[in-house]
């Protein structure tokens, strides 16, 4: 059997001959600024129903956007979205049974994407060839033959698509990465992260395992372009557990915390990552890890200067909750409550000794408590996932580069795949510039 980037190719072609590339027919579909803009959502799930729809609808009637069409590869969901799209947005909802059908359609301007894992950046190049628009889930990619070609299909189109690190539109981090890049900061030295929960069913659907049925989905396109194997549904609705289609924690809390560190200081990517961990408190048949440690060293590629990030995450004990601090020779970005301090500052009585200055940061704020360092655990769309989404809809509109764009996405992707390499083969992970391959050894 072939694989499923093969039938993709050979499928749309077929129906659509030269629809596979961007053309200047496909790109004369650009909306005017009073245009509606109609959105297709690919994918329909806990992420979509709860958090990127109602982020959706606290901007649509004012920018003049509508959801007309979805598209679910499981027959359920798809019988479960028409009704309670079209009660939302007072109309009828096409349901296509996969992308395919859903770009056939002349309605349909953007999508919206919350797929697996492994499929947002096969997703977004699949829309981005049909010429729309896109706002795509997190991770973006984690192998690097996704990722690059993303990056060339994506980088080398005129499409708005924005990848949903939604912390690049968060206020206080928007603050943050103002302050480190002035160098009142200082040079970060060390960054410290985690991202705790004791969630044992985190992840998890046995109920909605149960009620899967190979016949009412489609397991090819599930696959996309990975292995095909035998129809399981725990891969299908649990695949965070199960290694290729997720890696768990890296895939879905790691890229957003990684992504802030590439975000502040300009680096591209980390020069080297190690990383180990174990299935320790869940042993329920998942292969990927509940608790992992990662050691990245980020600076410039001639090895002088740069910091070390130390990234943990336990899924056994939430004790710490969500930390993102940054700390320099002056004291400490805390970006869990949003302060600016001195604390680890260089004191006066260890500066003087050594012909040196004392260098303590002021006592700041950095934006209102309200904005925290949110997980997606949240209930209803938190403020960064609403402000996120409306920066994507007016860069629809404007034409312009949105927060978090495909170079942003491309850059996570690479932390992320040099992260999975150190933990499935627990060596010293490097990335070579000049080949955009991950080097383990």
């Amino acid at each position: 059997m072939g694989t499923r980037r093969e039938f993709l190719k050979k499928s749309v072609a077929g129906a659509a001959g030269t629809m596979l590339m961007p053309t200047a027919a496909s790109y004369a579909r650009i909306v005017g600024a009073n245009d509606r803009v109609r959105v297709g959502l690919v994918g329909w799930a806990a992420r979509t129903k709860d958090d990127l729809i109602p982020a959706f609808l606290q901007h649509h009637k004012e920018l003049n956007f509508d959801v007309v069409a979805v598209s679910d590869i499981w027959r359920l969901r798809r019988e479960e979205a028409v009704p309670q799209l079209a009660k939302i947005f007072g109309h009828e909802i096409a349901a296509a049974r996969n992308n395919d059908e859903l770009y056939e359609r002349k309605d349909v301007d953007a999508v919206i994407v919350a797929t697996a894992d492994f499929q947002h950046a096969q997703h977004a190049i699949e829309a981005v060839k049909a010429g729309r628009d896109a706002y795509v889930e997190k991770p973006f990619a984690n192998n690097m033959d996704d990722a690059r070609e993303a990056l060339k299909v994506i980088g080398g189109s005129d499409r708005i698509v924005q990848i949903g690190t939604q912390r690049r539109s968060g206020k206080n981090y928007a603050a943050a990465n103002e302050f480190i890049r002035s160098g009142k900061f200082g040079h970060i030295n060390m960054v410290e992260m985690c991202w705790n929960v004791n969630q044992p069913g985190r992840w998890r659907r046995p109920k909605l395992v149960d009620t899967l049925r190979a016949e009412d989905t489609d397991w090819g396109r599930f696959l996309v372009n990975r292995p095909q194997v035998p129809f399981d549904a725990r891969k299908h609705l649990e695949y965070r557990l199960f290694w290729p289609y997720s890696s768990g924690i890296p895939c879905q809390w790691m890229v957003h915390q990684i992504d802030t560190v590439h975000w502040f200081t300009g680096l591209k990517n980390p020069r080297s990552v190690v990383a180990n961990g174990g299935i320790y408190q869940w042993p329920d048949g998942r292969t990927n890890f509940d608790t992992m440690t990662a050691v990245f060293d980020y600076g410039p590629a001639d090895g002088k200067g740069g910091f070390q990030v130390v990234y943990s995450s336990r899924m056994g004990n939430e004790a710490e909750g969500i930390k993102e601090l940054y700390y320099s020779n002056a004291g400490t970005l805390d970006l869990d409550n949003n302060k600016i301090s001195p604390e680890g500052g260089l004191k006066a009585r260890y500066a003087e000794p050594m012909g040196m200055k004392e260098n303590l940061l002021p006592e700041m704020t950095l934006a209102s408590l309200e904005e925290r360092a949110v997980g997606t655990a949240t209930t209803g769309a938190d403020k960064q996932t609403v402000a996120h989404m409306r920066n994507w809809m007016e860069c629809v509109r404007s034409r312009k580069a949105p927060n978090a764009d495909i170079q942003a996405g491309y850059q996570h992707s690479v932390a992320l795949c040099m992260t999975i390499a150190a933990l499935h083969t627990g060596k010293r992970v490097t990335f070579d510039e000049k080949t955009q391959q991950i080097v383990t050894g």
